[in-house]
């Protein structure tokens, strides 16, 4: 059956509004779990160990991307750490952890804590770019109400000021 030509012409848009609903949950897994778990009871932040060339990941990995051995053991690594990549977003979006409008502008940044020798991402209180360098030294803020279910236990990392 050949397909019917669209109206040149036709200028009105279209649209459907659905409201989709799509609850899920997902394993955490043992690794991620104890970190989760050391975020919301004790502030602390963790990583694994590898038992051969001894890099330390976090969040915690199974095992080590560069030599294969499985991380074993895990450790205690510093809330502080050095700011190694940075994004200040202007762009209005929706957040994915809440469904709302993000508040802008906001600083996303790759960070890497004393003790680790892997980056994590999370928010920066600074948005001034004059002020973010990499390099730049930031410490965890945890979350009051941590639940043990998300990143977000940690509130943001905060720029330590001298």
């Amino acid at each position: 059956m050949p397909l019917k030509s669209v109206d040149a012409g036709h200028t009105e848009t279209l649209y459907v509004k659905r409201v989709v609903d799509v609850p899920y949950s997902y394993n955490a897994g043992k690794y991620v779990s104890r970190y989760l778990n050391e975020l919301k009871e004790h502030k602390r932040i963790i990583g694994s160990k590898c038992s051969s060339c001894k890099k330390v990941f976090v969040p915690p990995r199974v095992s080590c991307s560069q030599c294969f051995q499985e991380n074993e053991e895990f450790v205690q690594v510093s809330d502080a750490g050095s700011i190694t990549a940075f994004t200040v977003t202007t762009v209005p979006y929706t957040d994915p952890n809440t469904g709302e409008p993000k508040k802008l502008p906001f600083t996303a940044a790759y960070i890497k804590l004393d003790g680790a020798d892997t980056n994590i991402m999370h928010c920066i209180n600074e948005t001034d770019g004059k002020v973010l360098k990499t390099g730049l030294r930031v410490r965890a803020v945890f979350s009051e109400n941590r639940t043990g279910d998300h990143f977000t236990d940690i509130k943001y990392f905060a720029v330590i000021r001298d």
